[in-house]
């Protein structure tokens, strides 16, 4: 009898916690949506010249490019990585990092990265990067990314995915992005943390400090699950009443004697940060003539006066000016002009150089740190919990190894 009346409690006990379990399990679940596992990398500009040879050798199974930014940038690597990534038998997809600020802008991003990207046969789901949401409220961050990715499943045909770091997923984005498969990024942890809206993962990127053999320096490496791959092959149409974008969006020069950097952002109709950046320039007052250097052949056109035709503000520097006049000319600080241009000293500025003027392109959101004596990013990145590639894209740090005391940057 009392063995009897035991055995009636333990299956009381079972039955009223069971479906306890049942409710919480899911919401702590989450897993690769495939036992199947490619390892995989992702790869830009960054990376510069690769052999994709070696990588293949190494293990690697899928590569992410970056082909695109905004509206006019495209990664000056893409066709070169694209190419010998697929020569070597390698799986391969795409991503665009998407700047937009409203749906209109969202939908030009869209049919620019689809034009990019227009006849190449892509192997895994095109990706959505979005990271930089300037003052954007959550419901316009969430209206503006599902606009991105349904123009570009519309003019495509093909599958999308998008990616975000744990602290986006779990904060930001919501509703019908939700889904889409998400490629998280995550570092230093043996597996993805829970977000309460994804129940599994088809990508983790789980460092920003990878190496590969066939890469000069670190690479995000990533575990890909089955869901990431095209449910069918063939190559990406051009969109209707497009243009196909000049080969890698740049073109290359030789320095003539007497060039500066400054006169020639102005003569290409670009800035010096853009050049700087191109070109991985240590020092932009010091350019020699006879060498080559990569311009952009496609930028934004402009006014006479350096106002932009498609609501980019660029401000000429006249004699007398100063970054705190003109920061206050247009509503912002001198210090936003500075880290939007890449400028070291708030004080030095030429006649004739082109600025970028900040209009909410970048979050206030985001915390302006003073770079310290024996500081790196790698520390940084840690300390706030913000992966090494967001901080140098914000930051448009040329090398991520190379950073300064003093020296203010966004995180």
């Amino acid at each position: 009898m009392k063995k009897s009346i035991f055995k009636i409690l333990v299956s009381l006990l079972i039955l009223v916690t069971a479906p306890m379990y049942i409710l919480i399990a899911p919401v702590y679940a989450f897993s690769p949506s495939s036992d199947v596992i490619y390892e995989g990398i992702d790869v830009s500009g960054w990376q510069e010249n690769i052999n994709y040879a070696e990588v293949k050798q190494s293990g690697i199974e899928i590569v992410y490019m970056k082909s695109s930014e905004g509206k006019s940038f495209v990664d000056p690597y893409f066709n070169q990585n694209y190419t010998n990534a697929k020569a070597n038998g390698l799986k391969v997809g795409f991503y665009h990092y998407l700047i937009a600020r409203s749906n209109e802008e969202a939908v030009q991003e869209a049919r620019f990265f689809v034009s990019v990207i227009s006849g190449k046969e892509p192997d895994c789901r095109l990706a959505m990067d979005f990271e930089s949401f300037g003052n954007l409220s959550v419901a316009e961050i969430n209206q503006i990314g599902i606009t991105f990715m349904r123009t570009v499943e519309n003019l495509t045909g093909k599958e999308v995915i998008i990616y975000s770091n744990t602290n986006d997923a779990t904060n930001i984005f919501s509703g019908e992005l939700t889904n889409y498969p998400l490629w998280v990024a995550q570092y230093e942890v043996e597996q993805p943390t829970p977000n309460g809206k994804w129940s599994t993962w088809a990508g983790w990127q789980y460092t920003d400090k990878g190496e590969v053999a066939g890469i000069g320096g670190y690479v995000d490496r990533n575990k890909f699950t089955e869901q990431v791959l095209l449910s069918s092959s063939g190559s990406i149409p051009l969109p209707d009443n497009t243009n196909e974008p000049s080969a890698g969006g740049t073109t290359t020069i030789t320095i003539q004697r007497g060039d500066t950097l400054s006169r020639l952002a102005i003569k290409y109709n670009t800035t010096v940060a853009r050049l700087v950046e191109l070109n991985n320039i240590a020092n932009p007052n010091l350019i020699y003539a006879g060498e080559t250097l990569i311009v952009p052949s496609g930028e934004t056109p402009t006014d006479t006066d350096g106002n932009s035709t498609s609501g980019q503000t660029i401000y000429i520097v006249k004699a007398g000016d100063t970054l705190s006049q003109i920061a206050a000319s247009y509503g912002t600080t001198a210090r936003a002009i500075a880290v939007e241009n890449g400028i070291r000293n708030i004080n030095l500025i030429y006649v004739g150089q082109r600025l970028i003027i900040p209009t909410n392109r970048y979050d206030l959101k985001h915390t302006l740190y003073k770079i310290k004596w024996g500081d790196t990013l790698y520390g940084i990145s840690r300390r706030y919990g913000v992966p090494i590639a967001t901080i140098v894209r914000l930051n448009r740090i040329q090398n991520p190894n190379l950073i300064y005391a003093g020296q203010t940057i966004r995180i």
